[in-house]
C-alpha cells in the first residue's frame, strides 16, 4: 500500500501510464487524478478522450514493443495500465521481469488480449464450463470448427473488441461471409478466429471482480444486451439464484487468482452465460468493462475508482449498489467532427446523466457517448436510460 502521495508533475508525484486511452481510460484519469496520481496517456492517435483529461499524452503505435518500451523508460510510470488489449504484450512481459508494475498483469493482458489464451485457460487448465469451440486459421479449418460445434454458431477474430469481426453463423453457407468478416475486424493480424457453439442459456452477465490488497470485492451483477459482441444496454442489479450467484463467484476468482499471481492488483470483467443455477465462462477482460459503466450511477463507487483503489493498495470498503442503468449512442459513417444534439432532452428526466466521450471522429461504427440513469426500480432505469439515449444524436 502506497503510504504517500504526492503532487502531479513534481518529483513526488506517483505515475500512472495508459496503454489506451478510450472513455473508459478517461474515467479510470479521473478517478486518479483524484487522488493526486499524475496520469500519462498514451493511444494509436491524438485527442483520444482520456487524453483530454490526462497530464500529459504520447501518441504512437502500442504493438510496437521497442516504440512502447520507450515511452516507459522516458516516462519513468509506477504503474503500467493497459486498457486496450491491441498492446505489445511480450514487451510487457519483459518490462515486468525487469521490475516495472504492469496492472493486473504482464500474464494477465497477454493472455486475455488473446481469445485463445483465456479460453484454453478456463477451459483446459482450470476445466470450467465453457461453450464448445474451436479455433481456425483457414476458411477449410472453420467450415470443419463449425460443423463439430453445430449451428448455429458464433466466430468471432481472435483479437478484437467491441464487437468489430463477430457475426453468426447459422448455417453452412454463412461460413465464408463470417470468415471474411472477422479478417477485416481483427484488431491484429493473428490469422485465428474462434468458433463457439450455441449454449442454451437465459441471460448474461458481467461479474465486475476486483483483487485487491485485502482480498476480493464483488459488485452486484450487471445484465446486459449486446448485438453481434457489441454491448447496447447493461442495468444493474441483474437478479439471479444464489446458487447462481454463488458460481458466478466462485468461476470469476478461480479465473483471476491464476490471472494475478500472489501479486496482481485490479479490476476484472468478468462475463458468464447462466441458465437457472447453471454458469458459463465466457471471456474476460482485466480493466474496467464497457457493460460496467452504469456502475457511474448505480454504485457508491465506480468500476474505475475500484480499479484505480485496488492499484494504489487503497481500502475498498462495502460497495452498495441501486438500480440504474446505461445505454450507449452509437454513430456511424464518416466524421471528421462531430457534433451532438437533444443534449437537454437527454438530460431532461430526473435520475439522467450523459457521458460524451470527446472522441475525434466517427469512422464506420463507433461509441460515443452514454446514457446513464437510476430508478426505483431496475425497469424504471432501463426506461429512462433508453429515452435518455435517443435524444441524443450525433452528427
Amino acid at each position: 500500500m502506497k503510504k504517500t502521495f504526492g503532487t502531479p508533475l513534481k518529483p513526488s508525484s506517483i505515475k500512472i501510464m495508459l496503454l489506451g486511452s478510450g472513455e473508459l481510460g478517461k474515467e479510470v484519469a479521473i478517478e486518479a487524478m483524484r487522488f493526486g496520481v499524475e496520469v500519462i496517456a498514451c493511444d494509436r492517435y491524438a485527442a483520444a478522450p482520456a487524453m483530454l483529461v490526462a497530464n500529459s499524452a504520447h501518441v504512437f503505435n502500442m504493438r510496437d514493443g521497442r516504440q512502447v518500451r520507450r515511452i516507459v523508460e522516458k516516462v519513468q510510470p509506477d504503474f503500467i495500465v493497459p486498457e486496450i488489449e491491441a498492446i505489445a504484450t511480450d514487451t510487457l512481459v519483459e518490462l515486468e521481469k525487469e521490475g516495472w508494475t504492469v496492472i493486473p498483469t504482464a500474464r494477465a493482458a497477454q493472455l486475455t488480449m488473446d481469445r485463445r489464451g483465456i479460453r484454453k485457460l478456463a477451459a483446459e487448465k482450470l476445466k470450467l464450463p465453457t461453450s464448445p469451440y474451436r479455433f481456425a486459421a483457414s476458411l477449410e479449418e472453420l467450415q470443419a470448427g463449425a460443423e463439430a460445434v453445430g449451428f448455429p454458431c458464433f466466430i468471432k477474430p481472435t483479437m478484437s473488441s467491441s464487437g468489430h469481426g463477430q457475426s453468426v453463423a447459422r448455417k453452412p453457407a454463412d461460413i465464408a461471409r463470417s470468415w471474411k468478416y472477422a479478417m477485416e475486424g481483427t484488431r491484429a493480424v493473428t490469422g485465428l478466429v474462434i468458433v463457439e457453439g450455441a449454449i442454451d442459456f437465459d441471460y448474461e452477465i458481467t461479474q465486475l471482480t476486483v483483487r485487491h490488497e485485502g482480498g476480493f470485492a464483488f459488485c452486484d451483477p450487471i445484465g446486459h444486451v449486446q448485438v453481434d459482441g457489441d454491448y447496447r444496454e447493461s442495468w444493474q442489479p441483474h437478479a439471479m439464484s444464489k446458487a447462481a450467484l454463488k458460481k458466478s463467484r466462485d468461476i470469476a476468482k478461480k479465473v483471476v487468482n491464476e490471472l494475478c499471481g500472489a501479486k496482481g492488483r485490479g479490476l476484472f470483467g468478468v462475463e458468464l452465460f447462466v441458465k437457472g443455477d447453471k454458469v458459463w465462462f465466457s471471456e474476460l477482460s482485466p480493466r474496467p468493462h464497457d457493460t460496467g459503466m452504469v456502475t457511474m450511477v448505480s454504485q457508491n463507487m465506480s468500476e474505475m475508482e475500484l480499479h484505480v483503489r485496488a492499484i494504489l493498495g487503497l481500502p475498498i470498503p462495502q460497495i452498495t449498489c441501486m438500480p440504474g442503468a446505461s445505454v450507449p449512442v452509437l454513430a456511424d459513417g464518416n466524421i471528421a467532427d462531430p457534433t451532438y444534439t437533444g443534449l437537454a432532452k437527454a438530460l431532461a428526466q430526473p435520475g439522467t446523466s450523459v457521458r460524451i466521450f470527446g472522441k475525434p471522429e466517427v469512422k464506420g461504427h463507433r461509441r460515443m457517448a452514454v446514457a446513464l440513469a437510476t430508478g426505483r426500480s431496475v425497469a424504471e432505469a432501463r426506461r429512462k436510460a433508453m429515452a435518455s439515449a435517443r435524444q441524443l444524436k450525433v452528427r
